[in-house]
């Protein structure tokens, strides 16, 4: 199904996207922040943490930030080091990073802006460590093409179900246990709060509020349970986590050397949802959506944040200028159609007359605006009541419009969702639901097309006409004074305020970030996928 759109008035939406998105682009590409610079770190190989569970990323980050600043990025002053410790005859042991970050944090390293010669053995040794972890991103990419091909999955929407305990031992088997109800894609969601601190926690966690936590450990140990019951299914079932937050980069980077599949990364979330500053944000994002890119990850947007703040109806066009934002910064990063999982949500007041009706209209706009993308379809929370039974209702008209309107990720609702903690039992009904929809109304999009000068078309014209004149608005008054405005979900963040403004540093010319330069390198032609790295 698609719904007719003006090509003129679409074009022109694209081009007012783009041209309020400059900016802001270029605002990334002046500065850099301490996540980046961990990241860097993280894609070199450094891990682990010290006595006290602060990450040795961070020990280092700091370490050279207090003696020489970020101007220049970490790599020049760190690799300049090592350098100079080889020189000195200082023992590397079997990690020389690892013990140049242990040295720093104990205080016995003074780091440098290398000049001349040194300048340029440091970038070569820095581009050469940071290629390496990019061929590693590079080999975990392949072993996720392999084994789509081995276990293929030939359908969609993909069913995308929330896994979240708190205890990382525990989502295994009831991540596995949903992948043999159905589940396609299965979601990490992260500990509450954890976008919040400026580093990742190490190893595999136990105690989570709401969620668990997002680290390399927990990814390496969801990969391989998911690997193993894929092998069981002959499906592949794809990983996701979120990519926001204070350390957006560095669990980007950690995802793209665990072969995560998808990442929550939304280009505005972290803004309204978080109170993290929108410089912070953009420039964070830019990077982290380069890893991405470079790792075949599909990012998932959320859009769907801003209809549980405002008014589904009245804000529709808000979810469409957002979707299209977030479709320019994710190709200025490299990302291709395929990885663009726009969101949106089904949360109009089911008291509205015609509220179907306005669902499939917004619905089908995004899916004829992005009709490459595969589109990740929200469930209706805000107007979910004590009544499971009307809740279970509502959650079958949610998966009837996502296959009728051909939605490509479509995350399960629960009858209970937004009024208490869903009971096991509950996915397995929500499962049922959706398997159900699927099955006898999967292909009934073919039987349908809107009349143009229906209902449903003509609304879909008209919130495209309305994302059209707020565009405009934002290209003329600028991107970050209308986000400070409270534009997006209500939510009013000026530039200059906001959680992380501190770790933000402006480049200094000479700037040296050996991953960007290698990830913007053309990507080498694929090679039969080898081993697990």
């Amino acid at each position: 199904m698609r719904v007719a759109l003006d090509p003129v008035q679409v074009a022109r939406a694209r081009g007012l996207a783009a041209s309020a998105a400059q900016p802001v682009l270029a605002i990334t590409r002046e500065h850099t922040t301490v996540s980046i610079e961990r990241a860097v770190l993280r894609m070199a190989g450094l891990e682990g943490a010290d006595a006290e569970g602060i990450p040795w990323v961070n020990r280092l980050v700091d370490a050279v930030a207090e003696q020489v600043g970020l101007q220049h990025g970490v790599a020049l002053p760190v690799w300049d080091a090592l350098a100079a410790h080889r020189r000195s005859g200082v023992a590397g042991g079997a990690d020389p990073l690892l013990t140049l970050a242990q040295r720093a944090a104990a205080g016995s390293v003074q780091f440098r802006i290398p000049q001349g010669r040194a300048e340029g053995s440091a970038r070569t040794a820095a581009l050469r460590a940071a290629r390496g972890g990019v061929r590693r991103v590079d080999r975990q990419r392949a072993v996720r093409e392999r084994l789509l091909a081995r276990h293929p999955v030939e359908h969609q929407p993909w069913v995308y179900l929330i896994v979240a305990t708190g205890d990382i031992h525990e989502d295994v088997p009831q991540a596995q246990a949903a992948a043999r109800g159905g589940a396609d894609v299965i979601a990490v969601i992260r500990s509450t709060g954890q976008s919040l601190l400026d580093y990742v926690p190490e190893g595999a966690t136990r105690e989570g509020y709401a969620g668990t936590y997002a680290t390399q450990e927990n990814f390496r140990i969801m990969r391989a349970a998911l690997d193993d019951v894929s092998k069981e299914l002959g499906r592949y079932v794809r990983l996701t986590n979120y990519a926001s937050g204070l350390c957006m980069p560095e669990i980007a980077t950690l995802a793209g050397l665990e072969r995560l599949d998808m990442m929550l990364n939304d280009s505005m979330y972290g803004i309204l949802f978080r109170d993290i500053n929108p410089i912070r944000t953009f420039t964070d994002q830019h990077f982290a959506r380069q890893v991405h890119a470079r790792a075949g990850i599909i990012i998932n947007t959320g859009e769907d944040n801003y209809l549980t703040t405002a008014d589904a109806v009245d804000a529709a066009h808000t979810v469409t200028v957002s979707q299209l934002l977030n479709e320019h910064f994710a190709k200025q990063a490299g990302l291709e159609d395929w990885q663009l999982g726009l969101g949106h949500a089904f949360e109009i007041n089911p008291d509205l007359p015609d509220s179907f009706r306005l669902e499939l209209a917004h619905a089908l706009l995004a899916r004829t605006l992005f009709p490459d993308a595969p589109l990740k379809w929200m469930p209706p929370t805000k107007h979910m009541t004590g009544d499971i039974f009307r809740g279970y209702l509502l959650d079958a008209f949610f998966n009837l419009a996502g296959v009728l309107t051909g939605q490509g990720i479509l995350l399960v609702g629960m009858m209970t969702e937004a009024v208490v903690t869903p009971w096991l039992s509950d996915r397995d009904l929500a499962l049922q639901n959706v398997h159900y929809v699927m099955n006898a109304a999967g292909r009934l999009g073919e039987d349908f097309t809107p009349a143009d000068d229906g209902f449903i078309a003509t609304r879909a014209r008209h919130v495209l006409d309305e994302a059209v004149a707020l565009l405009e608005r934002i290209d003329a008054d600028g991107l970050l004074p209308a986000i400070a405005d409270g534009t997006f979900g209500l939510m009013k963040r000026p530039a200059d305020k906001g959680r992380g403004l501190d770790g933000v540093v402006a480049r200094a010319e000479g700037y040296c970030n050996p991953v960007t330069e290698v990830l913007d390198e053309p990507r080498p032609a694929p090679r039969v996928a080898g081993p697990r790295p």
